[in-house]
């Protein structure tokens, strides 16, 4: 396992999610990057607005306007919009904020129509 590998080490240094290092905080530390703004170090709120990067990145999904047709799709859609966080939660991922998650409902609410 990379964390038990990086944790033995002096100096060692490791790139992995966000979500290994929540589970092994006494175990590890945290680095920050400086993208030209000063450094950060990761955090939900960092991850979320982006400003730790270039190591964060979002994720997305993009169905077609045909495909958003389709009562599956779109329910399928709705379904990740209302329920982010318990699916990021299961994913061990940084889930969308709140101003992230009302544009996504939004999307998804005028894809269908």
């Amino acid at each position: 396992m990379l964390v038990q590998g990086v944790s033995g080490d002096e100096g060692g240094l490791a790139y992995f999610g966000f979500s290994y290092y929540e589970q092994n905080q006494d175990k590890l530390n945290l680095v920050g990057v400086d993208a030209g703004d000063g450094c950060v170090k990761p955090s939900n709120e960092t991850i979320q607005d982006g400003s730790y990067k270039p190591l964060s990145r979002p994720l997305f999904m993009y169905p077609s306007a045909e495909a958003m047709k389709k009562p599956e799709v779109k329910a399928f859609m709705d379904y990740i919009v209302e329920n982010y966080d318990s699916i990021a939660e299961a994913a061990q991922i940084v889930p969308m904020s709140d101003e992230q998650a009302t544009e996504a409902k939004s999307a998804v609410s005028g894809a269908a129509s």
